[in-house]
């Protein structure tokens, strides 16, 4: 097994973060009682991949008592593509979750889709008498949800069938503890099988399908097809989770500075 320190030594490319912001601490009773009051109708807990996001989530619903998660990942609606987006499933013990694992690997899924299976589930949870929280970090999906998009053409759903009082939590991590988690859930992906995985779902579903969802399943699957040595794989890969990290962030600051207020906290 290679020896992921050796193959990236010192990230070159990958500029530094801009300074993080003040950590908040996080009060679950009061979260819990300004959603029985009707002053928020969704958590959202967002961050950048690694950032432990899952966790904190799974944590403040236990917390709660009384609350389902819905997720907010646009890779993990696929069925079989379970190492790759990292669902760790088992994490959530019982804590209800929904929005994983919806359509099959290979099948047309899109933002409006998304929006629709989204606004089904958060009336649903509500219902029950649950408090909802949306966990993810695709920020296209969250803002799909959370802003009332209506997209080109209005294809969207009415705003009022969408969340109007949120509370956003982001998950705060230093640029190097993001680097050095990023590189070991990467190295503790290839042992569990995300090679196999892949040559699996190259059963059934199409190369340039896999290939254009991009990060873990374009570059294993080019690995797969002798486009990439094992080598080459996974420093491509790797530099590229690193990349989209960054865009993460970038997206999710862009929206504090469009005006929306988020409450960064450590996991």
């Amino acid at each position: 097994m290679l020896n992921r320190t050796q193959l990236l030594p010192d990230r070159p490319g990958i500029p530094p973060m801009a300074p993080l912001p003040e950590a908040e601490v996080i009060d679950p009773a009061a979260l819990a009682a300004a959603y029985a009051a009707g002053e928020l109708d969704l958590v959202c807990i967002l961050g950048p991949t690694a950032s432990g996001k899952t966790h904190y989530a799974v944590s403040l619903a236990q917390q709660l008592g009384n609350a389902e998660i819905l997720s907010a990942d646009s890779r993990q609606v696929y069925q079989g593509m379970d190492i790759g987006t990292g669902k760790d499933l088992r994490e959530y013990g019982d804590v209800p979750y929904h929005l994983i694992d919806i359509v099959p690997a290979g099948a047309q899924f899109n933002i409006y889709q998304y929006q629709a299976a989204f606004a089904q589930a958060w009336a649903d949870v509500r219902r029950r008498g649950a408090l909802p929280i949306l966990c993810g970090g695709s920020g296209l999906y969250i803002e799909s949800v959370t802003r009332g998009y209506k997209f080109e053409l209005e294809n969207g759903l009415p705003s009022e069938s969408l969340p109007q009082k949120v509370y956003y939590i982001g998950t705060l991590v230093t640029r190097e503890e993001r680097v050095a988690r990023i590189d070991r859930r990467l190295q503790e992906r290839l042992e569990e099988g995300l090679v196999d995985e892949i040559r699996g779902l190259l059963q059934t579903v199409p190369a340039d399908r896999l290939i254009g969802y991009g990060l873990e399943y374009k570059f294993v699957t080019q690995y797969v097809l002798g486009q990439l040595s094992y080598e080459e794989m996974v420093i491509a890969l790797g530099n590229a989770i690193h990349q989209f990290a960054k865009r993460q962030m970038t997206w999710f600051r862009g929206m504090e500075r469009d005006g929306l207020r988020i409450h960064w906290t450590l996991p």
